[in-house]
């Protein structure tokens, strides 16, 4: 999103229906808006991160039952000797 866009080339640009309804927006409804894109972005950020640190720890808990079961094993082969 351009922070400083020309308005009317880029009312220009747009569609009918949205110009008409960017038309009728008072102030408070822009900065409305504007919080409402900033939120989205932030819950974004924020769901992205999660994802993450939940396939991160799924990862550490199949890689520790992994090493659990090879050290099992190898414990096994040396007490079986």
């Amino acid at each position: 999103m351009k922070e400083q866009a020309e308005p009317v080339s880029a009312m220009a640009e747009l569609p009918k229906e949205t110009r008409e309804f960017l038309a009728r927006l008072r102030p408070d409804d822009l900065e409305t808006l504007e919080d409402g894109v900033r939120l989205i972005n932030a819950v974004k950020t924020v769901g992205t991160f999660f994802k993450w640190l939940i396939v991160g720890l799924l990862g550490f808990v199949v890689g520790a039952v992994m090493l659990y079961e090879s050290i099992v094993k190898i414990v096994g082969w040396h007490r079986g000797i």
